[in-house]
């Protein structure tokens, strides 16, 4: 699975403004909602239902937000920067900066988990990680997510 199958130039976002986990959430929601044609509120209660179970910051200011959803018909991600880190309830309690949002069919069982592994692997490099902070527009950030280096690094 590659990000290009999962992220497209107009899902990348490099200034994300948002003080709060749930305004994050909130925007990113709206966000694929206009992307997907579903509704902002199934996908936003979606994601507050998975972090329910538990936070979805993974740590080292990365956060991967996911959820399963009826009406999709194929995996589809959405990537921010953050302007300022905000709490996202990480597991090792350091503020967010970068967030991959993960929505999959609720059919997608084994597709689902490995484009989350494939995001966690890329989003684990710390040469890949460093050079998304660094970008200040959506197209490096897409390319960044998209260069078949980063896939061979990861």
């Amino acid at each position: 699975m590659e990000l290009e199958d999962l992220v497209q130039p107009e899902s990348v976002v490099a200034h994300l403004k948002v003080t709060s986990k749930k305004q994050a959430l909130q925007d990113l929601s709206e966000r694929a909602a206009k992307l997907t044609g579903l509704s902002e509120r199934a996908i936003f209660e979606t994601l507050l239902e998975r972090e329910r179970l538990g936070s979805t910051g993974v740590g080292q200011g990365i956060a991967i937000p996911h959820g399963k959803l009826a009406d999709i018909d194929r995996l589809h991600g959405l990537f921010a920067r953050l302007d300022t880190p905000i709490d996202f309830e990480s597991v090792d309690d350091q503020p967010v900066d970068l967030i991959f949002l993960l929505l999959a069919p609720e059919s997608a069982g084994a597709d689902h988990l490995k484009a989350l592994a494939r995001i966690s692997r890329l989003l684990r490099n710390p040469a890949v990680v460093e050079k998304l902070r660094a970008s200040e527009d959506a197209s490096a950030l897409f390319a960044i997510l998209t260069e078949p280096a980063a896939t061979n690094a990861a």
